[in-house]
């Protein structure tokens, strides 16, 4: 069973390090990430189940492992949700391989929901930015259509964090969609008018 639990580890490791994540986002240290902890937490966690060492001991060590990865670098949410997972694979691998039919249901499950939840053409595809704009605008309106024309976007939210009338200038924090290939949206993005055919006899 050992041996099954960890062909099926090292599968699903892949599929999420590379064929989910990297073909995605393109950071190899991650990538390396992923699949050195996901690999350790099976190794130790399956040697804690053939000893007399409590489960919950192995669980406090990697939550332990969890935070300080987390604050030791600068990581967006999004590979958060994919850091959880590579350690979930770890343990469900390790804890249900005397349940195989489990085991690859808890696996599919996983690596379908991050799928899922991370596909680009499921969700529209947004940004954040906190933005320091050089002008005080008073009007929202203004404001927005100053922020798409920046972005080259369309804003969805605006919150307005700080406001200096001494130094002029206003910190934004944005979510914005990110245009389409090829598409260049943004206040000036309105529909031309055809030109009237005496126009070319000029």
């Amino acid at each position: 069973m050992f041996w099954f639990a960890l062909a099926v580890d090292l599968t699903a490791i892949t599929v999420l390090s590379y064929a989910l994540y990297f073909r995605r986002h393109g950071r190899r240290d991650l990538v390396l990430a992923y699949v050195a902890l996901n690999v350790g937490i099976f190794a130790v966690v399956s040697m804690l189940t053939q000893q007399e060492v409590g489960l919950a001991v192995g669980f406090g060590l990697f939550g332990v492992l969890s935070i300080l990865r987390l604050r030791s670098d600068l990581i967006s949410q999004g590979e958060i949700g994919y850091y959880f997972v590579a350690i979930a694979l770890g343990l469900v691998n390790a804890v249900a391989a005397p349940a195989p039919w489990l085991m690859l249901g808890l696996n599919a499950l996983l690596l379908g929901a991050l799928y899922a939840a991370g596909h680009p053409k499921l969700l529209a595809r947004t940004q954040r930015r906190i933005m320091t704009l050089d002008v005080v605008h008073e009007d929202p309106v203004a404001l927005r259509q100053d922020l798409e024309g920046r972005l080259r976007g369309r804003v969805r939210h605006v919150d307005v964090t700080e406001v200096d009338y001494v130094r002029d200038l206003m910190v934004v924090d944005v979510r914005f969609q990110e245009p389409k290939l090829g598409a260049v949206p943004g206040p000036s993005s309105e529909r031309r008018r055809p030109m009237p055919a005496w126009w070319g006899d000029r």
